[in-house]
Order: structure tokens, then sequence, then C-alpha cells
């Protein structure tokens, strides 16, 4: 049924999604649309789902006709590829509730799906042990939202604003326009916690979403917890690592969801969930530029972040590439990619 603006949003479904880069051209630092529609096709072959305007974006860099300007491209590449039905998750996180929500009706208009939301860190002194400010945000936000949302939990983005467990599954059970949470503070603990509600067969019934394909996900924000998030009835992740290697975190999430209901699979899991996890935690310190790097160097694109973000250093890029950690995951990702 289509909401009250008009808008039917497609079918949100467990699984990886990566927060697709926004690339620049060298000199100008204007948007690089090309490689953008090309690394938004090449995930989403391997099957990976797209999440736009992000911290992996640099969505503080954006300006909100570029956000339009991305989504518009990345609708119109899934389109062309014939992946009609996939859907497009924007970043609508701002300094404001008012601003987010216009952001969300925006992206709504530009052909985003579902909106993802951090809370803004700049007043975090004020915010951050305020329980009843942080769930009128949400609450707020939802409500008033064009489309769908989704709660995104990044302390490192959001001046150390952590919400815990209890937050999160009372904002689940009272807005019925909010599908899901990022977990980008990386904590098992509350995953499991929030799953064990959510995905608890009553749930549905008792606090129905607002659109009944768009269920309320758990997902996590790194790859080095698949394993442990499929054993706890989680639904994935939303993962930088998913635009390095799409193929091999595909695959890994699909066997730990088979490994659940056939166990003989779970050596084979724990095989690449250990490759996957070693390759995280080393790709991420090298944040955004590193990612971009690598990026570079099995694509051909990636180029530098939005300046002040600093570039990687030649020699620390060579090292990354070098490092057996990375090597392992490209190895994996090749072997993956000609099946």
């Amino acid at each position: 049924m289509p909401n009250a603006h008009g808008i039917i949003p497609r079918t949100l479904r467990p699984g990886i999604y990566a927060p697709i880069p926004s690339f620049f051209l060298e000199h100008s630092e204007e948007l690089d649309l090309q490689a953008f529609e090309k690394h938004v096709a090449l995930t989403a072959t391997a099957g990976v789902g797209q999440v736009l305007a992000g911290s992996m974006s640099e969505a503080i860099h954006l300006t909100r006709s570029e956000r339009v300007a991305l989504i518009k491209a990345a609708r119109r590449t899934l389109d062309t590829a014939g992946l009609t039905d996939r859907p497009i998750i924007a970043g609508i996180g701002a300094g404001s509730t008012r601003e987010t929500i216009e952001l969300a009706h925006e992206a709504a208009e530009a052909g985003a799906d579902y909106g993802i939301a951090i809370i803004s860190g700049y007043f975090a002194g004020a915010i951050a042990g305020n329980k009843k400010a942080l769930k009128a945000y949400w609450k707020e936000v939802s409500e008033k939202s064009a489309i769908p949302v989704l709660v995104y939990n990044y302390p490192g983005a959001s001046g150390g604003i952590n919400l815990d467990s209890d937050i999160i599954t009372e904002l689940a059970k009272e807005c019925p326009n909010l599908v899901g949470v990022k977990l980008t503070c990386g904590d098992v603990g509350k995953l499991t916690r929030i799953a064990a509600v959510v995905s608890d067969p009553s749930f549905t019934s008792l606090y129905p979403r607002k659109h009944a394909n768009a269920p309320f996900l758990v997902l996590g924000g790194y790859t080095d917890f698949i394993l442990p998030t499929a054993m706890v009835n989680g639904h994935g992740a939303i993962t930088g690592l998913a635009n390095v290697a799409p193929n091999a975190v595909v695959k890994l999430f699909k066997l730990c969801e088979e490994s659940c209901a056939n166990p003989s699979l779970l050596s084979e899991a724990q095989r690449l969930q250990g490759i996957i996890a070693q390759a995280d935690a080393t790709i991420a310190k090298a944040s955004i530029a590193g990612t971009k790097a690598l990026l570079e160097r099995l694509y051909g694109y990636g180029g530098k972040p939005r300046r002040p973000l600093p570039p990687i250093e030649t020699s620390v890029a060579q090292a990354l590439w070098d490092h057996p950690h990375t090597q392992d995951l490209v190895r994996l990702e090749q072997e993956l990619s000609k099946i």
C-alpha cells in the first residue's frame, strides 16, 4: 500500500548492503558520476544493496543537490541493469530534526525507498545522556518522513552518542515507520539483545510495520561478525568492505544463513568469516581514503576524498595493498567472481 505521500517502497530484505562512496574528479572535486555508476553496477551485480550519502559516502561533504544527483544516478543505473526491484537507502541525517525530515522528503522525490538517520553529534554533550531527546529525534523523523527510516548508531560519527539496546527496541515497538538499525558500534551483545526482540515471531503481529514489505532489520556495521549475527537471528550488515569484495561478503552472508539450517556448512562459514574479519580490521584502519585506494587498484576508479579529508599516502596505500590480510581477501574475491 502507498503511504500518505503515495510512495510504495521496494521490499527491504536481509542481506549485505554497501555504503557506496562518493567519487570526485581530481582537480575540480565535482562528483564523478561515471565512476559512481560503475560502482553501483558492480556491487549490485554481486548481490549487494546500495546505501547512499552515509559516512563512507562523505555525506558531510555533499550538498543537498549532490545527494539528489547520486540517488537519481543510482536508480537509473539499477533500472538499466534490470534491477528495478532493488531498493535504495539514502542517508538523511543532518544537524537538526527539521533538516533531517527535509532530506527525507528530498530523498523520496529523487527515488530513494528508505532513509537512514544518524543524530548529529554537535550538541552531544547535551543530548547523549538524554533518553527522551534521543528517542524524540527518531520518533519525529520516522513519523514525518516520506519514506521508512533506519536508525544509524555510529558513536564515531555522532560525538560519541551510543544508543543502548533498550532505546532501540523501544523505538522499534513505538515507531511503525522505523524499519531497522545499523550498529556501527560493533557491539555484538547489543545486536543479540535487539534481535531477540524484533526477530521473535510475535513481534510482527504485536508491532506491525507501516509497510508489510519493510520488516525491522538488525544490521551490523562491519563484516567481522556476520556469522554471529546470523546465529542470533540478525539480518546481515551495511559494511564498507562490501565495496572492496562484494562477492566474498555476499558469499559469507549466504553461507552463514544456510549454516543455521545445515550445521555441516559451519566450518566453511567460519573459514570465510576469519579471512573477511581479518581484512575488515586491517582495511578499516585506513578509513575512506584506504578503501578508495583499494578500489582504484582493483577496479580502476576510487580517487581521493573531498578536502579537508586527507588522501592516503602512497607508501601507506602500498602497504595496505601488500598486507597479507588484504591479499587473502583479494584472492577470495577473485576466486568467487569467477564462479
